[in-house]
């Protein structure tokens, strides 16, 4: 096992035993001591000994888990053993700079990516609210934006990449301090909930975009458009945007429109649910997803070397690896087989989220997917009975209640 990896599974699976900033604590401390065992003279011969081993500690440590360091402990730890190791000479000063400032790059990154996250849902908010004030201002629908079903997957899958990138140790795991031992995963928030969200968001916009035409034909179009988009997806290795249309073309709103799905060539939209179907454990997505990860370790170009998971499906692999096998070994060794696993499948995620989007970004196309308003669960039922009317009691009592909670609102 390399230096590299042996650094990243230990940083990832430690804090299963012990929080970052005492991780920290414990390095500082090591080094002091380390010192202090030596005669004066002897100093910088002790310091240049255990230097580079801290040094590719602390490098691996920034680059991967900088969000460790947004804890003031931590920080004050760093630069107390950064100070000692420049106290050193010329060449690990150099080195100690090196990974500060690459430290304060991605620090920065990551606090811009918020902010622009923050005003996108502002921007969202206000949009809402206006759509609520105006019912009839709804947006115009994404086929008078963008006609090309290649296009809107090379948009969607910007977005995706970007918040893959934004959290490096998001999916990594985390420990309750409830009960000893430490052995409970919990996958960190923030970021990763707004990935969830925008499943979520992408899934709805779909119904909507459908549920909102008035035409039966027109439907039928924007739900063909939506199985091309999905196709596209597949190819390029957004599987994630593929399962999040895929969820919003099989909500009740959407699936009970018979007269509409009648006029859809449903061929393509059956082999992608065939790809995707969570039968045996998800057998035919892992499949492909196997089959796109090694175009992306020959590829010879950015496009070949996108692989966007399924990341719900990723989430529940990491926590059930976790949950499945013991943290120690009956003889009370440390289980490093589990932690070598996991941390397998986070560094794979993470080499896939560090590919630069070859695609050209399209402004418009991008704001509208991000900020466009999209029905409720209420509204989108609403929607598809007024598209095609109920067709049994439950149906019926369903619309008239809608109809009248929306009376009653106005």
């Amino acid at each position: 096992m390399r230096g590299r990896t042996y650094i990243f599974t230990f940083l990832l699976s430690s804090r299963l035993f012990i929080h970052p900033h005492e991780l920290m604590s414990k390095v500082r401390q090591l080094c002091v001591e380390q010192q202090r065992l030596s005669d004066p003279q002897a100093d910088k011969t002790r310091l240049r000994k255990i230097a580079p081993k801290v040094l590719q500690l602390l490098t691996e440590w920034t680059e991967t888990f900088p969000y460790d360091f947004r804890d003031e402990r931590m920080m004050r730890s760093l630069k107390e053993l950064t100070h000692r190791l420049a106290s050193g000479d010329e060449l690990y000063r150099k080195a100690v700079q090196q990974v500060t400032q690459g430290l304060i790059r991605k620090l920065t990154a990551l606090s811009q990516y918020e902010e622009a996250l923050a005003k996108i849902n502002a921007t969202l908010t206000d949009r809402l609210a206006v759509l609520k004030a105006k019912p009839q201002s709804i947006q115009r629908d994404v086929l008078s934006l963008c006609s090309d079903p290649f296009t809107l997957a090379q948009q969607l899958t910007h977005i995706e990449l970007v918040r893959a990138r934004s959290y490096p140790e998001r999916l990594t795991v985390s420990s309750y301090r409830d009960s000893p031992p430490l052995d409970t995963l919990r996958v960190k928030s923030g970021n990763l909930q707004t990935y969830v969200e925008w499943f979520n968001r992408l899934s709805y916009l779909v119904a909507t975009e459908i549920c909102m035409a008035v035409k039966k034909k027109h439907r039928a179009r924007v739900i063909e458009f939506f199985i091309d988009v999905a196709r596209e997806c597949f190819n390029i290795g957004n599987f994630n945007s593929l399962m999040a249309i895929i969820s919003g073309m099989n909500m009740s709103p959407v699936s009970r429109l018979k007269k509409t799905w009648g006029k859809v060539k449903t061929a393509k939209f059956d082999i992608l649910e065939h790809q995707m179907d969570p039968s045996s454990n998800f057998y035919n997505y892992r499949t492909a997803l196997r089959g796109a990860n090694q175009r992306s370790i020959t590829a010879h170009s950015s496009r070949e070397k996108i692989v966007i998971p399924f990341f719900s499906l990723l989430i529940k692999d990491i926590y059930f690896l976790n949950e499945g096998c013991a943290n120690r070994l009956p003889s009370g060794h440390v289980n490093f087989e589990k932690f070598w696993e996991l941390a397998k499948q986070v560094s794979e995620f993470m080499t896939w989220r560090q590919v630069e989007c070859p695609f050209e970004r399209d402004r418009k196309i991008l704001q509208y997917l991000l900020t466009a308003p999209v029905f409720s669960e209420d509204a989108l039922c609403l929607a598809s009975y007024e598209s095609e009317g109920p067709e049994n009691t439950m149906e019926k009592d369903r619309w008239k209640s809608l109809r009248s909670s929306l009376l009653n609102r106005v």
